[in-house]
């Protein structure tokens, strides 16, 4: 009998136990519950914005979280130039320009525009936490307009950009700038891509083509910063802007990453673009309307011993009675035709030194083809 009491005893305090629990968990109406825990797939900092500033939505999240992440990479580049006193002889240093820039790796190379550097004796970076190195020039490219420089600073001062792709842009897509226009350092500017395909004239005089056009503000000082789509990744370099003022006027141009990705590590290893020669040079499109040549490159010369030469091109020569024989002219190099002399060195940007090419010419308006081995750079 006292078995019995016994074990219903311990049968009437388990009961109770577990009936407690479930009253403590239950859950009255209004009543406050914890705060959840931060979506899986969100980031830290942008869990952080959110929390700290509930006014933001989702989309200036986003772009906050996108600036704090990516402005590490960017930087201010000044230039200085040397110029002697017309009295005294004295050569003093005086400041050149500014631009933007961005690192590339942790090796502490930093990518820009040429005509940030162009003429300089002298360029500083200053990082993102304004510590300021002495860069030197690694080379340049001025027919795309870019240019590499070198900084000795320490591996963890270094945030290299993430590169995205250009090829897949479409017109509509969210882009944003950070550069130093007018010497204000780290500045974003958004907008959208407004047009693809643009063709722009470089400093060297060489078109620059499938250049991005977004309507994001690009000033004077933001040249040579990165031009990043949503997810933070490079897509371009911001190289110009097409304004009467001088100052934003809603479309501004940048150089594709695409073309960024190959010219950059050719830069870093041999200080220069190995881009293919041929031994050639051709006549300005002034002299081609004045000849009534409507398309293709006229040579005018040919290096001796070049690939040129080897193939057999003809330059243009004038006769022992003076008169002037016109050379070939390049209308085509495999499936791309050449509509000028300026399209010859952007044709060859897609070969390497060694590759074999079907050359079609006109020579005394009859056209043929010829094969050339193109040679190293000369």
């Amino acid at each position: 009998m006292n078995s019995l009491r016994l074990l219903f005893g311990i049968i009437l305090l388990g009961v109770g136990f577990f009936l407690g629990v479930s009253w403590q968990n239950r859950q009255e109406p209004g009543e406050l519950t914890a705060e959840a825990p931060p979506p899986v797939n969100a980031t830290p900092a942008a869990y952080n914005v959110a929390a700290e500033n509930p006014a933001l939505n989702q989309s200036e999240t986003a772009t906050i979280q996108l600036f704090e992440r990516a402005s590490p990479s960017v930087c201010y580049i000044t230039t200085t130039s040397l110029q002697r006193d017309r009295w005294t002889r004295d050569v003093a240093e005086i400041p050149r320009g500014s631009g933007s820039g961005f690192v590339w790796d942790r090796q502490g190379h930093i990518v820009t525009n040429f005509h940030v550097i162009q003429g300089a004796n002298r360029a500083t970076v200053t990082l993102s936490d304004r510590t300021t190195y002495e860069a030197t020039v690694v080379g340049a490219y001025p027919e795309k307009d870019l240019a590499v420089l070198r900084i000795k600073a320490p591996t963890n001062k270094l945030t290299p950009i993430p590169v995205g792709e250009s090829d897949i842009l479409r017109v509509g897509q969210s882009v944003y700038a950070i550069g130093n226009p007018f010497g204000l350092d780290q500045t974003l500017t958004t907008g959208v891509v407004s047009a693809l395909g643009r063709e722009i004239e470089s400093v060297a005089g060489v078109p620059i083509r499938d250049v991005i056009q977004s309507d994001a503000a690009i000033n004077p000082g933001n040249s040579g910063g990165p031009l990043l789509n949503s997810s933070g990744q490079l897509i371009g370099v911001n190289t110009a802007i097409y304004s009467p003022s001088g100052a934003s006027a809603g479309i501004g141009f940048s150089i594709p990453v695409d073309a960024v990705k190959w010219i950059v590590p050719e830069i870093i290893r041999y200080g220069k673009v190995q881009r293919p020669s041929i031994g050639i040079s051709f006549a300005p499109q002034q002299i081609m309307e004045q000849l009534g040549i409507e398309e293709g490159a006229l040579i005018v010369g040919v290096e001796e011993g070049s690939a040129a030469a080897r193939a057999g091109i003809r330059p243009t020569y004038r006769s022992r009675t003076g008169e002037i024989i016109l050379g070939d002219v390049i209308t085509s190099i495999n499936n791309d035709k050449i509509k000028s002399g300026n399209e010859l060195p952007l044709v060859l940007e897609k070969y390497k030194p060694g590759d074999v090419v079907s050359m079609r010419i006109l020579r005394d308006g009859r056209a043929s083809t010829v094969q050339v081995k193109l040679d190293q750079p000369r």
